[in-house]
């Protein structure tokens, strides 16, 4: 029971790293500090996408779906619902490479209204 929660918590500790590296630019806009934080995490998400490579945090949450049983992702909420937002059905390198230009144009375009704002 606990891993299977635990599990459930890294898959939303995921989608909302996914978040804040697509949107949290956005914050930038009232607290400047926070890009300190934003743009490693833009970096990396747009590195994951780039380089084809599995975020760890996968491997933590099927390790933790092992541990309590499970074999997929079948029941709940979480695996219904936001699942299939972090790992879609299809998923090609080129759907990864407009991706990974997706986080880095809404970050750049983000990030220009930010040095505008601050200057």
């Amino acid at each position: 029971m606990i891993a299977r929660l635990l599990a459930d918590f890294t898959v939303l500790l995921h989608l909302a790293f996914i978040l804040f590296a697509v949107l949290g630019g956005l914050l930038a806009l009232r607290w400047l500090r926070v890009a300190w934080v934003h743009l490693p995490a833009a970096a990396w998400a747009a590195a994951i996408e780039l380089g084809g490579w599995i975020c760890p945090l996968t491997p933590l949450e099927n390790a933790l779906r092992a541990r309590a049983g499970e074999a997929g992702y079948g029941g709940g909420f979480v695996e219904h619902y936001l699942l299939p937002l972090i790992y879609p059905a299809g998923l090609t390198r080129e759907i990864q490479f407009a991706l990974a230009g997706l986080v880095l144009l809404v970050n750049v375009a983000i990030y220009l209204a930010v040095a505008r704002r601050w200057r």
